[in-house]
Parts: C-alpha cells; sequence; structure tokens
C-alpha cells in the first residue's frame, strides 16, 4: 500500500525540484519591479529592454550564427560517420572510429575547449590559420562535439531501418549513391532534423568551450550572459533566459513530433 502511493509523489516532487526554478524564472520575468525576487505587478518592460540592448543583440546574433553553421555541418559529418559504422561492418579502425565519434559525448567540456584552443594555436603559428580566435573557431569545436551527438541519433535510426530496401533497390540496378540519397536518406530524415536541432540547441547552450575558443568581438549569448550574472541578476536576463527556455522547449516539441509522425507512417 504505501508502495502505491511513494513513486507517485516522488515523480511529483522530481519534477517540482527540476522545473520549479524555470518557472519562477519565466513568472519573474514578467515582473515590474528592478528586484528579481519581489514582484511588483506585471509588465513585459524587460523584454522592452532587452530588444534594446546591443550588447545582446549583438551576442545573440553571433549564436544564431555559430549554432546554425555548426549545426548543419556536424549533420552532415555525423550522418556520413554513423552510416560507415553501420553499413561497411567490421573494417580496420572501425574501433578507433567509433571512440573518436564517441569521445566527445563523455570528454569533460574544460578538456575539450583547452585541448581545441592549442590547437589552433598550433595551426595559426604552422599554417598561419585560423588568424586569431573568433567566429570561425567557435563554429568548428561547436561542430566537433555536436557531430558525436548527431552520429548516435542518426547510427540508431540506421540500425532500426529495414536493409532490404536498400537491397531492392541495388537489385533494381541502382547505385550506392543513388541508394542513398533516393531510400536510406528520406527514411532517416526526422532522426536527422532531430539531430539538427539538437546540435542547434546544444551549441546555442555552449559557455565553457566557446570561452576557451572565443576571441575580441566574438562573444556568444551564453558567454554574455554569464558576465552579467556575475554582477548580479537582472530582471532584462529572466527575460533572455525566458526566450531561451521557448526556443529550446519548440525545437524538442518540434523533434518529437517528426519522429513520432514518421513512426505512425511507418507503422
Amino acid at each position: 500500500m504505501a508502495r502505491g502511493w511513494f513513486l507517485p509523489v516522488a515523480v511529483v516532487l522530481g519534477f517540482v525540484f527540476l522545473y520549479a526554478p524555470i518557472i519562477s524564472l519565466v513568472v519573474f520575468s514578467f515582473n515590474e519591479s528592478r528586484l528579481v525576487t519581489v514582484w511588483g505587478g506585471f509588465s513585459t518592460r524587460w523584454y522592452g529592454e532587452l530588444l534594446r540592448d546591443r550588447q545582446i543583440l549583438g551576442a545573440a546574433w553571433i549564436s544564431l550564427q555559430v549554432a546554425f553553421a555548426s549545426a548543419t555541418v556536424a549533420t552532415a559529418i555525423g550522418t556520413l560517420a554513423a552510416f560507415v559504422l553501420t553499413r561497411f561492418g567490421g573494417f580496420r579502425g572501425r574501433l578507433l572510429l567509433t571512440g573518436m565519434a564517441t569521445a566527445p559525448l563523455v570528454m569533460p567540456e574544460v578538456i575539450t575547449g583547452l585541448s581545441l584552443l592549442l590547437l589552433f594555436v598550433s595551426m595559426e603559428l604552422t599554417l598561419g590559420w585560423p588568424a586569431g580566435r573568433g567566429l570561425t573557431t567557435i563554429i568548428i569545436a561547436h561542430t566537433t562535439f555536436c557531430a558525436a551527438f548527431v552520429a548516435v541519433i542518426a547510427q540508431s535510426r540506421l540500425r532500426d531501418m529495414d536493409e532490404s530496401l536498400e537491397e531492392a533497390a541495388r537489385d533494381l540496378g541502382a547505385g550506392p549513391v543513388r541508394v542513398f540519397f533516393d531510400i536510406t536518406l528520406p527514411v532517416i530524415a526526422p532522426a536527422l532534423v532531430a539531430g539538427w536541432l539538437l546540435a542547434f540547441t546544444l551549441s546555442l547552450d555552449d559557455l565553457v568551450i566557446a570561452s576557451f575558443v572565443s576571441g575580441p568581438g566574438a562573444s556568444t549569448l551564453p558567454m554574455v550572459i554569464f558576465s552579467k550574472v556575475r554582477l548580479g541578476v537582472s530582471p532584462d536576463v529572466n527575460a533572455l533566459a525566458t526566450i531561451i527556455i521557448g526556443i529550446v522547449a519548440v525545437s524538442v516539441v518540434t523533434a518529437g513530433v517528426l519522429i513520432r509522425r514518421r513512426a505512425k507512417r511507418e507503422g
């Protein structure tokens, strides 16, 4: 009997612990008062203040550019890695490729950021590129760890895919490239969209790695938020966080809906 009520209560308390701070942040983003912990009435004042903050808008534009570019490149690289690992069987170097594809998932971000910084410095000294740290180095760094997440998602979808479709296409005379673009790619497209959205969100959210590989004039949105919070939380930061939460929520829901629709069609 005790076990019957304990589990639901534990689940509710767990969700409250996780989401109560986020809900309070969203609520206080509509606060009239300058004090983030004192309710002064409903107002959208801080959203207007946010739209007039050039530093925030500039950092947001940089983050969107980085997230879009890194997510796109990471999706291409991750898809190719997943395809090789699932369709080419056992080959020399497969274990090494698997380790390299999944290492960023478990590697501490501090280590990843520091190693990429040392790599960029060495490349600049020997090759003259990239010249300093900026938008390019952030995109390369974000692509590095985002590709691992895309590879895992695409690999799981490729493993569940009915390979007889590809075999039938090859029996009808289609070449490997034609089979990939006409058969494989449309089937795994929802997983790739989900991977792209996840990579976009991870890039938009990253602070640690970007702090290592960025330079003057290339501060991302999380970096600006962190610098502001160190001086104390202001209501406009609450408004900005609420917008980011909304973007992430829409991305996650969109990815879930696409995967579910595809599963229903195949079912």
